[in-house]
């Protein structure tokens, strides 16, 4: 697993119905924290990103929704490459401009 950043002072303990969505990433799982992968590591928590690859491409792709994403809109952010999406049914969706992109799949493994 490549270097990640340390996330200090969290007090939660993530895993089995902590509350969080958990998410396979790579070799490991994430959970869906504020906005934030968190994955429990040694005695810390790493911040973790999904990585820009053919699987979660930050291409223009898009879907056909009318649903308008943003804060409360009920769909999870999930930080991936240098921006954030957002989690809906087992996908990962970006704003963009006046449309949704797709950007592939993420497997929930817990909500």
């Amino acid at each position: 697993m490549k270097e990640h950043h340390i996330h200090d002072n969290h007090d939660h303990v993530h895993g089995e119905k902590c509350g969080h969505t958990a998410i396979q990433h790579g070799d490991h799982i994430d959970y869906i924290h504020d906005g934030h992968l968190h994955h429990p590591h040694d005695n810390h928590v790493d911040e973790c990103v999904i990585e820009v690859s053919e699987t979660n491409p930050d291409t223009c792709a898009p879907v056909e929704t009318d649903h308008v994403h943003g804060d409360n809109c009920g769909h999870e952010k999930v930080p991936h490459g240098d921006h954030v999406d957002y989690l809906v049914d087992g996908r990962l969706q970006h704003v963009h401009g006046n449309h949704v992109d797709d950007h592939g799949p993420i497997e929930v493994i817990s909500k």
